[in-house]
């Protein structure tokens, strides 16, 4: 069953399956995965510079080499592609951890498209 928040205007998926009867697993808001991250210690409001990663609350700037992204998730606007975003959820070699958020596909930031393709250590749970 697919249902649609007005609300955040982001496509859920409840109870659906995937053709052979096995149930997918259940996808949140954006808003509920940023708030799963904080209560996980994700806490940091991580921006991509021309120097690179920084953290706002380090207030330190890391190459690509140092960052490890444990996980990220993918979500889609109802209709409009310009709501369609991505949240990484990452860790820096010195246990700097916290979320960054894109807009995805067409109006993604370049600059955040091209320090991730530089990031060697993506993970992505199941």
């Amino acid at each position: 069953m697919m249902m649609f928040s007005s609300k955040t205007n982001f496509m859920l998926a409840q109870n659906e399956t995937n053709g052979t009867g096995t149930q997918l697993p259940f996808m949140s808001t954006l808003t509920d995965r940023v708030n799963k991250a904080v209560k996980s210690g994700f806490t940091d409001n991580l921006k991509v510079t021309k120097q690179g990663l920084y953290s706002t609350t380090k207030d330190k700037t890391y190459p690509p080499n140092e960052v490890r992204i444990i996980d990220f998730y993918r979500f889609e606007g109802q209709s409009d592609p310009a709501d369609s975003a991505i949240m990484y959820v990452i860790e820096t070699k010195d246990g700097a951890k916290g979320t960054l958020i894109d807009a995805y596909g067409a109006y993604a930031d370049e600059q955040i498209n091209k320090f991730m393709g530089e990031v060697e250590e993506i993970n992505k749970k199941g």
